[in-house]
């Protein structure tokens, strides 16, 4: 195996596919123990660190591989207790703290496979996903467990563990029914060896909405470990000396993949920073904890823009890489970035689906020039394409749907939708040859990706088709715009007129002298079809904890 610190003057002799094949033979066969490859083999060093913590409060702590491991091992146990073994669903509904790494550890050391649930969910969502993935337990904490009141059903009994009160568990329990979680742990004695399972066995369910519908649950497999280290090491370009930084939540694939399996993969310490999200608090974390390899989100880094640094920031940061994914970049966040962070900004573009499959890649054997606007190109292990309506590729410059050449990407494990083979059949072309996206995007000459957006975002207005992430790039432009995002509206005319919503810089009032202003702009520079016939001025744009836009929610807010 090629030693991260070994990556910028090694690699480049070695053949990118030859480790491919390397990374797919690890992590497919029949004797794999997923506790093992994550933790148990890093355990033996010195003082390996294999998480920072903090809290809301400033205080924290670091935990060591071995720490985690015999921790992990005792609480196996315990799940072992309430009959979870190899197959079984363990539900978590926790922060980022040394709990949720642990769970997950657990669950994995049995064999069985970890159903994360995002903590601002409602009772709804989490009953479920719960009942649909046939979860046995589920691990929360005492802020969480009263979302759980009503999820018992006739036929399906959910034991709940529930962290209370710090590791010895001090306080009451919410329910006399729950398992305490330190308690339980400290008292428990076996010692759980980790369970060998395949490379085709699930080890984690996690679930992904579309805009209709009920939740889709993609069961991932074990050797999607191999995509996983892929982007570690040639997306994110992770060296031993770095020190680490994913801000997306664990709750979420991209968090849960890149910020807690793919750091334990490659021996990394990951940070769990477990607050209510601030901009300050990200300038303190950044310099407290010398991060120098950081990914975030683009929302983050226009807060950074309009907020400005505190004194002493930049001679206090040590930002060596930049990732971001989630939406697309322009080339107006690029250029801040580089200019004030001295950092060159990387994009990148995947789906809970199938990971990391295309991104500006960071270590030296795949690195390329950035293009304003390109989220990169295709990851090792995967061919991605443009098709046109007609389900054939297109050449480079046409607009089209992003896809994946299954028969030629040797990373695509995408099996299906639990129990869904309708919502299956339409993310592949007859025949299965593409896995469908559902995105919008255009490949230049040189292999370059340019993600426009979600099909289902485009906006069709008098026969026209919209990209309303071209609008946006616009308004922001604009020196009294700090925010944009846009949406169709149904109208009895047209069909859908453009509507914006607009969040200014301080110092700006949303007049209609600037209503005018923004309108002429994009009709100049962009069409004049294309223009936002209404502009609301917002305070703020409702975004997911992780930082995007919820586009569903200002649709709704615009029809009503």
């Amino acid at each position: 195996m090629i030693r991260q610190d070994e990556q910028s003057e090694t690699t480049t002799t070695v053949d990118i596919q030859e480790e491919v094949q390397r990374m797919l033979e690890a992590y497919s066969g029949a004797d794999i123990r997923v506790a093992h490859l994550l933790c148990d083999r890093h355990a033996d060093a010195a003082n390996g660190v294999v998480l920072q913590y903090e809290d809301a409060t400033g205080g924290g702590t670091s935990c060591t591989y071995s720490e985690i491991r015999d921790l992990s091992i005792k609480f196996a146990a315990v799940l072992r207790g309430l009959g979870v073994g190899r197959g079984s669903r363990v539900a978590t509904l926790l922060p980022r703290t040394p709990e949720l790494l642990i769970a997950a550890l657990a669950t994995w050391r049995l064999g069985a496979v970890h159903l994360p649930v995002f903590r601002t969910f409602g009772p709804e969502a989490i009953q479920y996903r719960l009942h649909h993935g046939a979860a046995t337990v589920i691990v929360t904490d005492a802020k969480n467990r009263p979302k759980l009141k009503h999820i018992q059903e006739p036929g399906h009994p959910v034991a709940v563990v529930t962290v209370q009160g710090g590791q010895h568990d001090l306080e009451e329990l919410p329910d006399e029914n729950d398992i305490p979680f330190w308690r339980s742990l400290h008292a428990a004695k076996e010692e759980i060896e980790a369970v060998a399972v395949s490379g085709d066995d699930p080890f984690i369910l996690i679930y992904t909405s579309g805009t209709a519908g009920a939740p889709k649950g993609v069961e991932v497999p074990v050797k999607m470990l191999a995509p996983i280290e892929a982007y570690m090491r040639y997306g994110l370009g992770l060296v031993e000396a770095d020190r680490y930084w994913n801000m997306a939540d664990p709750g979420w694939a991209y968090g849960l993949f890149y910020a807690l399996v793919g750091p334990l993969l490659i021996d990394q310490t990951t940070l769990f920073y477990n607050a209510p999200f601030s901009i300050q608090a990200t300038y303190r974390i950044l310099m407290k904890y010398g991060v120098t390899n950081l990914v975030t989100s683009p929302t983050v880094l226009r807060m950074m823009r309009t907020e400005g640094f505190p004194e002493g920031f930049r001679k206090n940061i040590n930002l060596r890489v930049i990732s971001c994914a989630g939406e697309p970049l322009g080339a107006e966040a690029m250029e801040w970035t580089q200019t004030h962070l001295g950092v060159a900004l990387h994009d990148q573009y995947g789906q809970t689906e199938v990971g990391m499959v295309v991104a500006n890649h960071q270590a030296p054997p795949l690195r390329q020039p950035l293009r304003p606007g390109s989220a990169g190109q295709a990851l090792p292990g995967f061919r991605v394409v443009i098709l046109g309506e007609d389900g054939t590729e297109l050449p480079a410059g046409q607009s089209g749907e992003l896809a994946i050449d299954t028969e030629q990407s040797p990373f695509f494990f995408f099996r299906g939708y639990l129990q869904d083979p309708a919502r299956t059949a339409e993310r592949f072309t007859e025949g299965g040859r593409y896995y469908l996206t559902g995105d919008t995007a255009r490949q230049d000459a040189d292999g370059y990706f340019y993600f426009t957006g979600r099909i289902d975002d485009v906006i069709k207005s008098s026969g026209y088709r919209i990209d309303p992430h071209e609008i946006e790039r616009l308004l922001i432009s604009h020196e009294a715009v700090t925010e944009a995002a846009v949406v169709g509206k149904a109208d009895p005319v047209r069909g859908q007129i453009v509507k914006a919503f607009v969040v200014l810089r301080d110092g700006h009032g949303g007049s209609a002298d600037l209503r005018e202003n923004l309108q002429r702009l994009v009709r100049e520079q962009l069409s004049g079809h294309a223009y936002p016939r209404e502009i609301e001025f917002v305070d703020h744009l409702p975004r997911t904890p992780d930082g995007q836009v919820q586009r569903y929610q200002l649709r709704e807010d615009a029809a009503a």
